[in-house]
């Protein structure tokens, strides 16, 4: 893949974090949702809910706007979450296991002081914003979905990382009480994913909390989960629990499953197949017709400069 250097992203694409008004009656709104959430549901996946909606969504600059959204049945009930069971349909069937409240993030590891944020206060964040990005997944299909969260540079603005941080790690819950594949060795337990700490940083990397307007639902990785658009889907780590700013790259979980398939950059490549099938196309969930895959996942000119120099056949 050839790599040009993009140009920067303009100060006019870069979200205003201006708070605007009903802030209290936003956040509690988010409260009461992940309260609902919290309580699951007997079978089967999670529907639509009028408490779980988020109000005041800001609107992204980053947004696709030639995309038809994939339908939200499609998203929530054909998925990868291995916690729950390995096939397509395992998540909707058994995240509703999932305990959302109470819920805490630990950030450590290459920081000046370890914290412990409550899901509560990070809903206080930033304003929210409604942002619409293309999906890719290892497998062969796509997707197209409206995440509600905010730029990872919002935990950035509230730790300290040291001069030794150049990774940051993403650390899934692994609870087999909650999760009944964690008892199976499918992978390394818990699910652990990472980025360099530049990756990290781009506007683009996303940390979510909801997705179509409303809270996250409990299979598609609640209450917290990471979006980096132009990677494969696996890079993004669900219902996290403990972010780690590390010096040294480490071993991810699908690295250690699987090394000469799952590289650490993970970059939607249509150049590289994986070792049992092509990358070239991809087939988006509810249509019939498969299209090309786009380098970067059609994000290039935001993110191909973080690769500048790299052979990334190698760096696969």
């Amino acid at each position: 893949m050839l790599i040009r250097p993009p140009p920067e992203i303009p100060s006019s694409e870069i979200t205003d974090p201006q708070v605007y008004a009903g802030r209290r009656d936003f956040v509690r709104t988010l409260a009461l949702g992940l309260g609902a959430a919290s309580l699951g549901l007997a079978h089967g996946a999670e529907t639509r809910s009028g408490s779980s909606r988020f109000e005041g969504l800001l609107t992204s600059p980053f947004s696709t706007r030639d995309d038809k959204l994939t339908p939200y049945q499609s998203m929530t009930t054909y998925g990868n979450f291995y916690e729950f069971g390995p096939d397509k349909d395992s998540p909707a069937k058994n995240a509703h296991r999932l305990r959302t409240q109470p819920w805490m993030l630990t950030v450590d590891g290459e920081v000046k002081t370890a914290k412990t944020f409550a899901i509560e206060d990070i809903l206080k964040w930033a304003p929210l914003e409604e942002r619409i990005y293309r999906m890719r997944c290892v497998e062969g299909w796509s997707a197209v979905v409206p995440w509600a969260g905010f730029s990872f540079s919002e935990l950035l603005k509230r730790v300290e990382p040291t001069g030794n941080a150049r990774f940051v790690e993403f650390w899934s819950l692994a609870d087999p009480e909650q999760m009944p594949y964690v008892r199976i060795p499918l992978l390394d337990w818990p699910y652990v994913e990472a980025l360099r700490l530049d990756e990290a940083r781009h506007p683009l990397t996303l940390l979510a909390l909801g997705m179509y307007g409303e809270v996250m639902p409990k299979q598609n990785g609640a209450p917290l989960r990471l979006i980096v658009p132009w990677k494969y889907g696996f890079k993004g780590a669900k219902s996290i629990v403990r972010i780690r700013f590390v010096e040294k790259q480490p071993q991810t979980a699908w690295m250690k499953a699987g090394p000469d398939e799952y590289g650490f950059y993970s970059n939607v490549n249509p150049d590289v197949p994986h070792r049992r099938w092509s990358q070239a196309n991809e087939r988006r969930l509810g249509e019939f017709l498969k299209r090309k895959t786009l380098p970067f996942n059609g994000y290039a000119d935001q993110v191909a400069g973080l690769y500048a120099g790299m052979d990334l056949r190698k760096n696969f």
